[in-house]
């Protein structure tokens, strides 16, 4: 097929809202389509634009910003109540039937969008084949613990801005911003300079916040967010499809928070890419959609 991918541009009505999406190839052929759930939340799909590369294997891939950020329905004047994975499952479901493909589909999601994929396969929805779940943590507490960690081996003087201005309130300060960026090229994506679909995402955070710092809170590591308590751990038995799971060996995703998503999925497979780190997708992406489109492949019948 040809190397070029048409991609069609849509708007789902939800309720008073509208959800942006775009389908890469086509709908209606004998492959089942891939629909990618973005993480963040709110940092919508630009930085995952990469998986429309597993189109050239004639699955449509099906892409949306999920309400709250970049083309869907922006709600800054929502507050944290509002914001719940109960409210992105609604949001999926109703994407779903408006493309209907109800009688088929995958769904891959990634950081966020892996964990709401997860709360999305416990409901056992109708017409899900598979589930992929990338860059994931399974537990909000292992994730913190996790980046703590990580945070520890950071050089002394970038500790120390990130705690002073943490201390401070004053987590929008240029140093402070810096000394993340230092976390997020070891962790978050080690093509540096990021790509610019990456770099687009975390300008789309700048331009449209509320979802990120309500559920989330001002960074990957200093999670203050409605979510800082979540975990699916408990729950994890409850999803009864083909699970593909995959992290980056620098993930900031590790795999002390990944493992309970291998253990608790019966049957699950975790692939773990050497030189990745959080985005797989953009770092080793040729072995990462290779690994997809085969599991994927496997799983359409």
């Amino acid at each position: 097929m040809s190397s070029e991918i048409i991609g069609t541009e849509g708007r789902a009505a939800f309720g008073a809202y509208e959800t942006w999406y775009r389908v890469s190839g086509e709908l209606g052929g004998e492959k089942a389509p891939v629909v990618i759930l973005h993480g963040g939340p709110g940092v919508a799909h630009n930085y995952v634009d990469a998986y429309k590369l597993l189109a050239r294997r004639d699955r449509a891939v099906i892409h949306y910003d999920q309400l709250g950020c970049g083309n869907s329905t922006l709600l800054p004047e929502k507050g944290a109540d509002f914001w719940t994975p109960g409210l992105f499952i609604d949001e999926l479901e109703n994407l779903v039937d408006h493309l209907g493909i109800r009688r088929g589909f995958h769904v891959l999601g990634q950081s966020w969008g892996g964990m709401l994929g997860a709360e999305y396969a416990v409901t056992r929805p109708q017409g899900l084949k598979s589930l992929t779940i990338a860059n994931s943590p399974a537990s909000m507490k292992l994730w913190v613990e996790e980046a703590n960690r990580l945070r520890a081996d950071l050089p002394a003087d970038v500790q120390e801005t990130l705690t002073r201005h943490e201390q401070a309130g004053t987590t929008d300060d240029a140093a402070y911003q810096a000394a993340t960026m230092v976390f997020y090229e070891r962790h978050v994506c080690r093509v540096v300079p990021f790509p610019p679909e990456v770099t687009e995402s975390f300008a789309q955070v700048v331009r449209n916040p509320t979802v990120y710092n309500l559920m989330n809170g001002p960074n990957e590591f200093h999670v203050i967010g409605t979510l800082r308590n979540w975990s699916i751990v408990e729950r994890l038995p409850a999803i009864d499809v083909p699970t593909l799971i995959i992290s980056g060996r620098h993930d900031e995703a590790t795999p002390a928070t990944v493992q309970p998503y291998k253990d608790g999925i019966k049957g699950s497979r975790w692939e773990i890419f050497e030189h990745s780190s959080h985005m797989p997708h953009v770092e080793e992406q040729d072995a990462c959609m290779r690994v997809v489109g085969d599991f994927l492949d496997h799983n359409d019948n």
